[in-house]
Protein backbone atom coordinates (compact mmCIF):
# COMPACT_ATOMS: atom_id res chain seq x y z
CA UNK A 1 0.00 0.00 0.00
CA UNK A 2 2.79 2.32 0.72
CA UNK A 3 3.80 1.78 -2.95
CA UNK A 4 0.47 2.83 -4.32
CA UNK A 5 0.13 5.49 -1.90
CA UNK A 6 4.17 7.74 -3.24
CA UNK A 7 2.65 7.06 -6.33
CA UNK A 8 -0.82 8.59 -5.75
CA UNK A 9 0.94 11.57 -3.99
CA UNK A 10 3.03 12.26 -6.68
CA UNK A 11 0.09 12.12 -9.36
CA UNK A 12 -1.96 14.01 -7.19
CA UNK A 13 0.31 16.92 -6.99
CA UNK A 14 0.32 17.50 -10.68
CA UNK A 15 -2.85 17.53 -10.63
CA UNK A 16 -3.72 20.07 -8.34
CA UNK A 17 -1.12 22.41 -10.04
CA UNK A 18 -3.13 21.48 -13.48
CA UNK A 19 -6.20 22.44 -11.75
CA UNK A 20 -4.53 26.03 -10.33
CA UNK A 21 -3.24 26.37 -13.81
CA UNK A 22 -6.44 26.36 -15.16
CA UNK A 23 -7.61 29.51 -12.99
CA UNK A 24 -5.12 31.28 -14.56
CA UNK A 25 -6.38 34.38 -17.04
CA UNK A 26 -4.20 32.28 -20.15
CA UNK A 27 -6.08 28.88 -18.57
CA UNK A 28 -6.13 27.45 -22.02
CA UNK A 29 -2.38 28.35 -23.07
CA UNK A 30 -1.18 27.03 -19.98
CA UNK A 31 -3.02 24.00 -19.94
CA UNK A 32 -1.73 23.62 -23.28
CA UNK A 33 1.88 24.11 -22.51
CA UNK A 34 1.51 21.74 -19.34
CA UNK A 35 0.75 19.25 -22.12
CA UNK A 36 3.57 19.70 -24.46
CA UNK A 37 6.23 20.41 -21.25
CA UNK A 38 4.76 17.07 -19.26
CA UNK A 39 5.46 15.06 -22.77
CA UNK A 40 9.27 16.16 -23.00
CA UNK A 41 9.94 15.70 -19.42
CA UNK A 42 8.92 12.04 -19.77
CA UNK A 43 10.99 11.44 -22.54
CA UNK A 44 13.91 13.24 -20.88
CA UNK A 45 13.84 10.70 -17.89
CA UNK A 46 13.92 7.62 -20.49
CA UNK A 47 18.20 7.11 -19.09
CA UNK A 48 17.22 7.61 -15.44
CA UNK A 49 14.40 4.69 -16.06
CA UNK A 50 16.90 2.98 -17.28
CA UNK A 51 19.40 3.02 -14.30
CA UNK A 52 16.34 3.26 -11.81
CA UNK A 53 15.30 -0.47 -13.13
CA UNK A 54 18.47 -1.94 -13.23
CA UNK A 55 19.00 -0.47 -9.70
CA UNK A 56 15.93 -2.30 -8.61
CA UNK A 57 17.46 -5.49 -10.38
CA UNK A 58 20.83 -5.64 -8.78
CA UNK A 59 19.29 -4.48 -5.09
CA UNK A 60 16.98 -6.82 -5.21
CA UNK A 61 18.77 -9.75 -5.68
CA UNK A 62 21.05 -8.94 -3.42
CA UNK A 63 19.03 -8.69 -0.72
CA UNK A 64 17.33 -11.85 -1.90
CA UNK A 65 20.74 -13.71 -0.93
CA UNK A 66 21.63 -11.57 2.20
CA UNK A 67 24.34 -9.13 0.78
CA UNK A 68 24.05 -5.69 2.57
CA UNK A 69 27.63 -4.38 1.58
CA UNK A 70 26.53 -5.07 -2.02
CA UNK A 71 23.22 -3.44 -1.73
CA UNK A 72 25.43 -0.06 -0.36
CA UNK A 73 27.81 -0.08 -2.54
CA UNK A 74 25.26 -0.41 -6.03
CA UNK A 75 23.23 2.47 -4.48
CA UNK A 76 26.01 4.32 -3.78
CA UNK A 77 27.32 3.55 -7.78
CA UNK A 78 23.90 4.63 -8.99
CA UNK A 79 23.88 7.73 -7.09
CA UNK A 80 26.85 9.12 -9.08
CA UNK A 81 25.54 7.96 -11.87
CA UNK A 82 22.62 10.31 -11.05
CA UNK A 83 24.95 13.18 -11.30
CA UNK A 84 25.99 12.71 -14.44
CA UNK A 85 22.43 11.70 -16.20
CA UNK A 86 21.33 14.89 -14.38
CA UNK A 87 24.18 16.74 -15.73
CA UNK A 88 23.66 16.03 -19.04
CA UNK A 89 19.74 16.32 -18.84
CA UNK A 90 19.91 19.92 -17.72
CA UNK A 91 22.34 20.88 -20.62
CA UNK A 92 20.23 19.25 -23.51
CA UNK A 93 17.20 19.99 -21.72
CA UNK A 94 17.18 23.36 -21.54
CA UNK A 95 19.51 23.97 -24.57
CA UNK A 96 16.26 22.01 -27.11
CA UNK A 97 13.34 22.33 -25.31
CA UNK A 98 11.73 25.03 -27.11
CA UNK A 99 13.23 23.63 -30.97
CA UNK A 100 11.70 20.48 -30.09
CA UNK A 101 8.10 22.14 -28.90
CA UNK A 102 8.18 24.17 -31.91
CA UNK A 103 8.54 20.69 -34.06
CA UNK A 104 5.57 19.42 -32.21
CA UNK A 105 3.25 22.43 -33.49
CA UNK A 106 3.00 24.33 -30.29
CA UNK A 107 3.01 28.46 -31.66
CA UNK A 108 4.75 31.04 -29.77
CA UNK A 109 2.80 31.67 -26.83
CA UNK A 110 2.56 28.40 -25.94
CA UNK A 111 6.28 28.09 -26.42
CA UNK A 112 7.06 30.58 -24.04
CA UNK A 113 5.10 29.24 -21.42
CA UNK A 114 6.57 25.89 -21.78
CA UNK A 115 10.05 26.75 -21.75
CA UNK A 116 9.26 28.95 -18.27
CA UNK A 117 8.06 25.84 -16.94
CA UNK A 118 10.54 23.51 -18.06
CA UNK A 119 13.83 25.25 -17.32
CA UNK A 120 13.55 25.27 -13.65
CA UNK A 121 12.52 21.85 -13.90
CA UNK A 122 15.08 20.97 -16.02
CA UNK A 123 18.18 22.71 -14.00
CA UNK A 124 17.66 21.11 -10.76
CA UNK A 125 16.80 17.75 -11.93
CA UNK A 126 19.24 16.17 -10.13
CA UNK A 127 16.48 16.51 -6.98
CA UNK A 128 13.93 14.51 -9.23
CA UNK A 129 16.02 12.02 -10.30
CA UNK A 130 17.64 11.36 -6.68
CA UNK A 131 14.14 11.28 -5.04
CA UNK A 132 12.88 8.13 -7.80
CA UNK A 133 16.59 6.33 -7.29
CA UNK A 134 16.10 6.39 -3.45
CA UNK A 135 12.58 5.22 -3.66
CA UNK A 136 13.27 2.48 -6.39
CA UNK A 137 16.20 1.19 -4.05
CA UNK A 138 14.35 1.07 -0.54
CA UNK A 139 11.27 -0.61 -2.62
CA UNK A 140 14.19 -3.54 -3.59
CA UNK A 141 14.67 -3.96 0.08
CA UNK A 142 10.99 -4.23 0.97
CA UNK A 143 10.50 -0.52 3.24
CA UNK A 144 8.16 1.53 1.11
CA UNK A 145 7.12 3.39 3.83
CA UNK A 146 9.96 5.63 4.64
CA UNK A 147 9.90 6.88 0.46
CA UNK A 148 6.04 7.00 1.12
CA UNK A 149 6.63 9.20 4.14
CA UNK A 150 9.18 11.96 2.90
CA UNK A 151 6.84 12.25 -0.24
CA UNK A 152 3.75 13.44 1.75
CA UNK A 153 6.09 15.61 3.71
CA UNK A 154 7.57 17.61 0.59
CA UNK A 155 4.23 16.91 -1.70
CA UNK A 156 2.19 18.83 0.94
CA UNK A 157 5.14 21.59 0.44
CA UNK A 158 4.74 21.09 -3.30
CA UNK A 159 0.82 21.96 -2.88
CA UNK A 160 1.60 24.74 -0.63
CA UNK A 161 4.18 26.38 -2.75
CA UNK A 162 2.43 25.94 -5.89
CA UNK A 163 -0.44 27.74 -4.55
CA UNK A 164 1.22 30.86 -3.57
CA UNK A 165 3.54 31.27 -6.59
CA UNK A 166 1.16 30.18 -9.48
CA UNK A 167 -1.35 32.43 -7.93
CA UNK A 168 0.86 34.63 -6.33
CA UNK A 169 -0.64 33.74 -2.42
CA UNK A 170 0.85 33.68 1.00
CA UNK A 171 2.94 36.87 0.30
CA UNK A 172 4.74 35.03 -3.35
CA UNK A 173 5.19 36.61 -6.38
CA UNK A 174 2.66 35.11 -8.94
CA UNK A 175 4.71 33.29 -11.42
CA UNK A 176 2.36 31.59 -13.54
CA UNK A 177 2.67 28.52 -14.90
CA UNK A 178 6.65 29.00 -13.80
CA UNK A 179 5.56 29.07 -10.49
CA UNK A 180 4.36 25.33 -10.90
CA UNK A 181 8.06 24.47 -11.71
CA UNK A 182 9.51 26.22 -8.99
CA UNK A 183 7.48 24.77 -6.39
CA UNK A 184 7.81 21.79 -7.10
CA UNK A 185 11.75 22.27 -7.36
CA UNK A 186 11.96 23.53 -3.74
CA UNK A 187 10.11 20.48 -2.48
CA UNK A 188 11.77 17.91 -4.40
CA UNK A 189 15.04 19.18 -2.98
CA UNK A 190 14.01 19.36 0.39
CA UNK A 191 12.83 15.37 0.07
CA UNK A 192 16.20 14.76 -0.81
CA UNK A 193 17.89 16.41 2.29
CA UNK A 194 15.39 14.25 4.43
CA UNK A 195 16.44 10.89 2.96
CA UNK A 196 19.81 11.17 3.03
CA UNK A 197 20.23 12.54 7.15
CA UNK A 198 17.40 9.32 7.50
CA UNK A 199 19.39 7.23 5.91
CA UNK A 200 22.33 8.25 7.45
CA UNK A 201 21.01 7.35 10.91
CA UNK A 202 20.62 3.51 9.91
CA UNK A 203 16.99 4.10 9.95
CA UNK A 204 16.64 1.22 7.43
CA UNK A 205 18.80 -1.98 8.79
CA UNK A 206 21.74 -2.15 5.68
CA UNK A 207 21.19 0.68 3.71
CA UNK A 208 23.50 3.85 3.90
CA UNK A 209 23.31 6.53 1.53
CA UNK A 210 26.23 7.72 0.74
CA UNK A 211 26.32 10.76 -1.54
CA UNK A 212 30.07 11.60 -1.70
CA UNK A 213 31.79 11.80 -5.15
CA UNK A 214 33.98 8.59 -5.69
CA UNK A 215 35.22 6.69 -8.63
CA UNK A 216 32.67 4.75 -11.06
CA UNK A 217 32.60 0.89 -10.59
CA UNK A 218 33.00 0.92 -14.36
CA UNK A 219 32.06 -2.84 -14.22
CA UNK A 220 28.94 -2.13 -11.97
CA UNK A 221 28.09 0.66 -13.96
CA UNK A 222 27.97 -1.44 -17.50
CA UNK A 223 25.94 -4.03 -15.87
CA UNK A 224 23.44 -1.22 -14.10
CA UNK A 225 23.28 -0.38 -18.04
CA UNK A 226 22.99 -3.39 -19.33
CA UNK A 227 20.22 -3.95 -17.18
CA UNK A 228 18.26 -1.19 -17.87
CA UNK A 229 18.68 0.11 -21.12
CA UNK A 230 16.29 -1.91 -22.30
CA UNK A 231 13.67 -0.35 -19.91
CA UNK A 232 15.40 2.89 -20.89
CA UNK A 233 14.66 2.27 -24.35
CA UNK A 234 11.11 1.04 -23.79
CA UNK A 235 10.47 4.15 -22.20
CA UNK A 236 11.87 6.10 -25.43
CA UNK A 237 9.53 3.88 -27.38
CA UNK A 238 6.56 4.84 -25.80
CA UNK A 239 6.98 8.42 -25.02
CA UNK A 240 8.03 8.69 -28.88
CA UNK A 241 4.38 7.08 -29.15
CA UNK A 242 3.45 10.43 -26.92
CA UNK A 243 4.98 12.79 -29.05
CA UNK A 244 3.92 11.66 -31.99
CA UNK A 245 0.52 11.79 -30.73
CA UNK A 246 0.81 15.34 -29.36
CA UNK A 247 2.23 16.20 -32.64
CA UNK A 248 -0.47 14.45 -34.72
CA UNK A 249 -2.97 16.03 -32.34
CA UNK A 250 -1.77 19.68 -32.27
CA UNK A 251 -2.28 19.67 -36.23
CA UNK A 252 -5.87 18.46 -35.47
CA UNK A 253 -6.64 21.64 -33.25
CA UNK A 254 -4.32 23.00 -30.22
CA UNK A 255 -6.90 22.44 -27.98
CA UNK A 256 -6.92 19.03 -28.43
CA UNK A 257 -3.35 18.67 -26.88
CA UNK A 258 -4.20 20.77 -23.98
CA UNK A 259 -7.39 18.02 -23.20
CA UNK A 260 -4.75 15.16 -24.20
CA UNK A 261 -2.59 17.30 -21.08
CA UNK A 262 -5.40 17.22 -18.86
CA UNK A 263 -6.49 13.72 -19.50
CA UNK A 264 -2.80 12.13 -18.68
CA UNK A 265 -3.59 13.47 -15.61
CA UNK A 266 -6.40 12.04 -14.56
CA UNK A 267 -4.73 8.76 -16.45
CA UNK A 268 -1.75 9.38 -14.61
CA UNK A 269 -3.42 8.83 -11.14
CA UNK A 270 -6.39 6.31 -12.11
CA UNK A 271 -2.97 4.85 -13.04
CA UNK A 272 -1.16 4.78 -9.92
CA UNK A 273 -2.76 2.08 -8.12
CA UNK A 274 -1.39 -0.08 -10.82
CA UNK A 275 1.62 0.89 -11.30
CA UNK A 276 2.34 0.41 -7.32
CA UNK A 277 0.89 -3.49 -7.87
CA UNK A 278 3.26 -3.81 -10.83
CA UNK A 279 6.67 -2.14 -8.97
CA UNK A 280 5.68 -4.41 -5.98
CA UNK A 281 5.74 -7.45 -8.42
CA UNK A 282 9.29 -6.41 -9.69
CA UNK A 283 10.66 -6.02 -6.26
CA UNK A 284 8.81 -9.60 -4.87
CA UNK A 285 10.00 -11.33 -8.19
CA UNK A 286 13.28 -10.19 -8.02
CA UNK A 287 13.88 -11.04 -4.23
CA UNK A 288 12.40 -14.42 -4.77
CA UNK A 289 14.39 -15.25 -8.06
CA UNK A 290 16.86 -13.70 -6.00
CA UNK A 291 16.72 -16.85 -3.46
CA UNK A 292 15.67 -19.39 -5.72
CA UNK A 293 12.55 -19.79 -5.85
CA UNK A 294 10.67 -19.72 -9.29
CA UNK A 295 7.75 -20.80 -7.57
CA UNK A 296 6.67 -17.77 -5.54
CA UNK A 297 7.78 -15.71 -8.43
CA UNK A 298 5.24 -17.31 -10.43
CA UNK A 299 2.70 -17.32 -7.80
CA UNK A 300 3.50 -13.60 -6.92
CA UNK A 301 2.71 -12.97 -10.77
CA UNK A 302 -0.69 -14.75 -11.44
CA UNK A 303 -1.74 -12.90 -7.75
CA UNK A 304 -0.69 -9.23 -8.80
CA UNK A 305 -2.58 -9.80 -12.47
CA UNK A 306 -5.72 -10.49 -10.93
CA UNK A 307 -5.03 -7.48 -8.70
CA UNK A 308 -4.11 -5.19 -10.92
CA UNK A 309 -6.55 -5.84 -13.65
CA UNK A 310 -9.68 -5.44 -10.99
CA UNK A 311 -8.32 -2.24 -9.84
CA UNK A 312 -8.02 -1.10 -13.12
CA UNK A 313 -11.70 -2.08 -14.08
CA UNK A 314 -13.20 -0.22 -11.12
CA UNK A 315 -10.90 2.43 -11.85
CA UNK A 316 -12.12 2.73 -15.59
CA UNK A 317 -15.55 2.35 -14.79
CA UNK A 318 -15.54 5.11 -12.69
CA UNK A 319 -13.72 7.27 -15.45
CA UNK A 320 -16.38 6.61 -17.85
CA UNK A 321 -19.12 7.43 -15.91
CA UNK A 322 -17.53 10.57 -14.13
CA UNK A 323 -15.94 11.96 -16.89
CA UNK A 324 -18.01 15.77 -16.22
CA UNK A 325 -17.42 16.32 -12.97
CA UNK A 326 -13.73 15.08 -13.07
CA UNK A 327 -13.18 17.49 -15.72
CA UNK A 328 -15.36 20.55 -13.85
CA UNK A 329 -12.51 19.90 -10.88
CA UNK A 330 -9.71 21.69 -13.50
CA UNK A 331 -12.18 24.88 -14.19
CA UNK A 332 -13.02 23.19 -17.63
CA UNK A 333 -16.56 23.90 -19.01
CA UNK A 334 -18.21 20.04 -20.68
CA UNK A 335 -19.84 22.36 -23.60
CA UNK A 336 -16.52 23.81 -24.52
CA UNK A 337 -14.05 22.40 -26.78
CA UNK A 338 -11.55 21.90 -24.79
CA UNK A 339 -14.67 20.14 -22.72
CA UNK A 340 -15.87 18.24 -25.21
CA UNK A 341 -12.16 17.05 -25.96
CA UNK A 342 -11.10 16.33 -22.56
CA UNK A 343 -14.44 14.07 -21.81
CA UNK A 344 -13.50 12.15 -25.27
CA UNK A 345 -9.96 11.45 -24.11
CA UNK A 346 -10.94 10.21 -20.65
CA UNK A 347 -13.68 7.95 -21.86
CA UNK A 348 -11.27 6.36 -24.27
CA UNK A 349 -8.80 5.85 -21.51
CA UNK A 350 -11.45 4.11 -18.74
CA UNK A 351 -12.60 1.90 -21.56
CA UNK A 352 -9.02 0.79 -22.29
CA UNK A 353 -7.47 0.61 -18.35
CA UNK A 354 -8.71 -3.53 -17.79
CA UNK A 355 -6.05 -4.34 -20.52
CA UNK A 356 -3.54 -1.67 -19.20
CA UNK A 357 -4.01 -3.75 -15.84
CA UNK A 358 -2.97 -7.07 -16.81
CA UNK A 359 0.07 -5.43 -19.03
CA UNK A 360 1.32 -3.71 -16.65
CA UNK A 361 1.48 -6.29 -14.25
CA UNK A 362 3.34 -8.55 -16.65
CA UNK A 363 5.84 -5.52 -17.54
CA UNK A 364 6.38 -5.65 -13.03
CA UNK A 365 7.36 -9.53 -13.71
CA UNK A 366 9.51 -8.53 -16.81
CA UNK A 367 11.87 -5.91 -14.96
CA UNK A 368 11.82 -7.56 -11.60
CA UNK A 369 14.03 -10.46 -13.23
CA UNK A 370 15.69 -8.54 -15.17
CA UNK A 371 14.58 -9.78 -18.47
CA UNK A 372 14.28 -5.79 -19.61
CA UNK A 373 14.92 -6.89 -23.60
CA UNK A 374 11.64 -8.57 -23.41
CA UNK A 375 9.88 -5.60 -21.81
CA UNK A 376 11.56 -3.60 -24.79
CA UNK A 377 10.38 -5.45 -27.54
CA UNK A 378 6.90 -6.19 -26.77
CA UNK A 379 6.93 -2.27 -26.15
CA UNK A 380 8.28 -1.51 -30.21
CA UNK A 381 5.84 -3.92 -31.75
CA UNK A 382 2.60 -2.78 -29.53
CA UNK A 383 4.14 1.02 -30.22
CA UNK A 384 5.66 1.35 -33.29
CA UNK A 385 4.24 -0.67 -35.63
CA UNK A 386 0.66 -0.86 -34.17
CA UNK A 387 -0.30 2.64 -32.05
CA UNK A 388 1.74 4.85 -34.15
CA UNK A 389 0.78 3.84 -37.48
CA UNK A 390 -2.86 3.11 -36.67
CA UNK A 391 -3.11 6.31 -34.96
CA UNK A 392 -2.27 7.97 -37.93
CA UNK A 393 -4.43 6.18 -40.11
CA UNK A 394 -7.39 6.13 -38.33
CA UNK A 395 -6.91 9.85 -37.42
CA UNK A 396 -6.15 11.29 -41.14
CA UNK A 397 -6.62 8.52 -43.72
CA UNK A 398 -9.74 7.15 -42.04
CA UNK A 399 -10.56 11.25 -40.74
CA UNK A 400 -11.79 10.48 -37.48
CA UNK A 401 -9.38 13.16 -36.13
CA UNK A 402 -8.48 13.37 -32.27
CA UNK A 403 -10.86 10.32 -31.70
CA UNK A 404 -9.28 8.07 -34.14
CA UNK A 405 -5.53 9.29 -33.23
CA UNK A 406 -6.66 8.40 -29.28
CA UNK A 407 -8.37 5.26 -29.73
CA UNK A 408 -5.56 3.70 -31.15
CA UNK A 409 -3.68 3.81 -27.66
CA UNK A 410 -5.86 1.05 -25.89
CA UNK A 411 -6.34 -1.27 -29.44
CA UNK A 412 -2.33 -1.28 -28.37
CA UNK A 413 -2.57 -2.20 -25.54
CA UNK A 414 -4.70 -5.45 -26.76
CA UNK A 415 -1.20 -6.55 -28.85
CA UNK A 416 0.93 -5.85 -25.82
CA UNK A 417 -1.11 -7.77 -23.27
CA UNK A 418 -1.11 -10.96 -25.90
CA UNK A 419 2.57 -10.55 -25.90
CA UNK A 420 3.20 -10.50 -22.04
CA UNK A 421 1.12 -13.59 -21.77
CA UNK A 422 3.18 -15.30 -24.12
CA UNK A 423 6.42 -14.32 -22.21
CA UNK A 424 4.94 -15.82 -19.25
CA UNK A 425 3.98 -18.96 -20.34
CA UNK A 426 7.66 -19.44 -22.18
CA UNK A 427 9.33 -18.73 -19.30
CA UNK A 428 12.80 -17.54 -19.84
CA UNK A 429 12.38 -14.71 -17.72
CA UNK A 430 12.33 -16.88 -14.80
CA UNK A 431 16.57 -17.37 -14.10
CA UNK A 432 17.29 -17.64 -10.13
CA UNK A 433 20.45 -16.61 -8.63
CA UNK A 434 21.71 -13.67 -7.03
CA UNK A 435 23.42 -12.31 -10.46
CA UNK A 436 21.24 -11.32 -13.12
Amino acid sequence: MPIVGLNVLSVVTLAVDTAMCGRLVDAEEALTALGFAGQLIFLLMVVMLGLTVGTVAFIARAHGSGGSERINHVLHQSILLTYIVSIAVAIVGNLGAGTVMGWLGADATVTELGVGYLRPLLTFTVFFYLNMLFAAALRAVGNTMLPFMIALVSNLLNIVLNYGFILGRLGLPALGVRGAAWGTVISQAVAVILMVLILRRDAVHGVRARVHLARIDRLLANDLFRVGAPAALDMLVLNVAFLSVVGMLARVAQVAVAAHGVGLRVQSLAFVPGFGVSQAIGAMVGNALGAGDEREARQVVRGGMVLSTAIMTVLGLAIVLGAEPIIAIFDIDPATELGRYSILWMRILGLGMPIVGVHIALIGMLRGAGATNTSLMINIVGTMLIQVPLSWFLGFVVGWGAFGIWVAVPISFVVRLGLGVLAYRQGAWAQTGATI
